[in-house]
């Protein structure tokens, strides 16, 4: 099978699972019921996200036997996402304590981090830093933080899938340019799985993602940054940068949260997304602009730092900023 054909096929069987899970949903009343706190009005089934699991996974296997990823990637991303997606299923299915959600979690980030080698050399604002001390514990929270922030910003229909894709598909652009074309394979494979349940989760959705398929997404987008990063290093502060709509909406809505006193695991819609989509009155406009701030404003900051040379961290910091302005503008972290 020819990659090409890999990738419909996988988008195929991603959109043929969805609308499975779909009518299991519907049999079994798994529900998300409209409430204060949502940011929708109709009931709608949820754990569409395990179609990106299961046909993201199997596929990993046949780009091992076709040479474009290694065992040790295959085991480590396979593996940890797998063991995030059963902590979401169950969740979705019933409720998990939050001490033991986070137990789970870290062990899939720390196993993921073992699996591809441990902690890749980064350079931070010139200096090269390679003390596995001090980047296995930062790298560790990274990953927990970015696989509970994606399910945080899974709040209105389509733009956890719509990020995924423009992520991916941003990340291919900076290694294509960077002369590392097998590097795309994970990547484009998962924007696949991604598309064919969006198909169902596009606005409106008729099925949710769920815990289980937004954590995983969150961990596997994590794997990748540090799967690009043993290639070089720049290709973390790429990927840093290119998923600065989620970790910046965030984490600005988390510090805003935690300054007030509020809890932080508990529902609430004041994410900045949720706060543009009621001002919108729908949905689909505050997806669409995901997209278009990833690919028009991050995407050319993220080749300033792998093709012409920006430190990383810098990079970071002048994509973040305006995005940081736009997340405070549209009250993130605020109550309605």
């Amino acid at each position: 099978m020819t990659f090409a054909w890999l990738l419909v096929a996988v988008a195929i069987v991603s959109f043929l699972l969805t609308a499975v899970i779909r009518r299991y949903a519907l049999a079994r009343s798994l529900m998300d019921i409209p409430n204060a706190r949502s940011s929708h009005t109709v009931p709608t089934p949820r754990g569409g996200g395990v179609a990106i699991v299961l046909t993201f996974l199997p596929a990993l296997l046949v780009l091992w036997q076709q040479g474009w990823v290694t065992g040790s990637q295959v085991l480590a991303l396979g593996g940890a996402g797998l063991l995030v997606a059963i902590v979401g299923f169950v969740d979705d299915h019933g409720h998990i304590p939050a001490r033991w959600r986070l137990l789970g979690h870290f062990a899939a980030a720390l196993g993921l981090l073992i699996g591809l080698g441990g902690a890749p050399m980064l350079t931070v604002a010139g200096i090269p830093v390679h003390s596995a001390w001090l980047l296995m514990p930062l790298l560790a929270v990274y990953l927990v933080w970015l696989l509970n922030l994606y399910n945080f910003m899974d709040g209105i229909d389509g733009i956890a899938g719509i990020e995924a894709l423009s992520v991916c598909a941003a990340m291919c652009v900076v290694y294509v340019l960077g002369g590392h074309v097998q590097a795309m394979a994970a990547p484009l494979l998962l924007a696949a799985a991604v598309s064919g349940f969006l198909v169902w989760n596009f606005p409106p959705a008729k099925i949710f993602m769920g815990d289980a398929g937004s954590g995983f997404l969150g961990l596997i987008l994590g794997g990748l940054s540090l799967q690009g990063a043993w290639l070089d290093g720049r290709y973390f502060w790429a990927w840093v940068i290119v998923l600065g709509v989620f970790v910046v909406d965030a984490t600005v809505t988390l510090l805003r949260r935690l300054i007030a006193g509020e809890k932080v695991y508990e529902a609430h819609r004041s994410h900045a997304y949720q706060h543009a989509a009621r001002r919108a009155g729908r949905h689909l406009p505050v997806t669409l602009c995901t997209a278009a701030v990833t690919l028009g404003w991050l995407l050319p900051m993220a080749l300033c730092v792998t093709w012409l040379g920006l430190d990383g961290a810098l990079g970071t910091l002048i994509a973040y900023v305006p995005l940081v302005v736009l997340a405070l503008k549209f009250r993130a972290g605020r109550a309605e």
